[in-house]
């Protein structure tokens, strides 16, 4: 098993979470546009997008293809926006807290498998950080990310929706940020604080097995 294997199944788990919870969302609150599209399903194929997931390897932040979301289904749309938005970020947050119960309660079998228990507790630590690194690069408040959709809800109504019509230009600016690598640090440093929080999740679920 290749390393890039590790690293790839992590990351797709991370993106298909991420993208399904979106959906899932908007669909709860009376968007059917993502389930139209054939996206509330757990096919990491359907929501993949290869710069974004190359970035995820090699770098630890990445995106995944957005859901499609037409706000004009929710009652306040607004609201609705901001609450689908944050969908995903706190799907990554539960998914890492979950590997880590997961490592935890397995920590002793895995010690105990060689190599092969090295091999999964690797690609269980893999996923619990790359959920935590997506969270946390997706509440950055630049168009299109999620932390963008958060903040432009509080503003009013005129402002809100004229900012809304220049989000396509955002995801340019994201990328100029991204290739200068200024924020690596204070992601790597916001998620390493993260990883290192939800961390005691598995180091409680270890005592239960003693």
């Amino acid at each position: 098993m290749t390393n890039a294997f590790i690293s790839v199944i992590p990351a797709l788990l991370c993106i298909t979470f991420h993208e399904l919870s979106h959906g899932y969302v908007a669909y709860r609150l009376g968007d059917n546009t993502a389930k139209d599209a054939g996206r509330l399903t757990l096919n990491p194929i359907k929501h993949i997008d290869i710069m974004g997931l190359l970035m995820m390897l090699v770098a630890r932040f990445g995106w995944a293809k957005p859901v499609p979301i037409n706000m004009n289904n929710f009652k306040n749309p607004k609201a609705g926006m901001a609450i689908t938005a944050l969908a995903g970020p706190v799907s990554n947050i539960i998914l890492a807290a979950i590997i880590f119960l997961i490592y935890g309660l397995s920590a002793g079998a895995l010690a105990a498998a060689g190599e092969l228990g090295i091999t999964i507790s690797y690609m269980l630590y893999t996923t619990a950080y790359l959920s935590c690194a997506l969270a946390v690069f997706n509440i950055i408040p630049i168009p299109p990310l999620d932390g963008s959709k958060v903040l432009f809800s509080l503003l009013p109504e005129d402002k809100y929706y004229k900012l809304m019509r220049y989000e396509r230009y955002g995801f340019i600016i994201l990328l100029i940020i991204v290739s200068t690598d200024k924020l690596s640090p204070y992601l790597t440093t916001v998620t390493e604080a993260v990883f290192g929080g939800l961390a005691v999740i598995s180091q409680w679920a270890y005592t239960l097995t003693l």
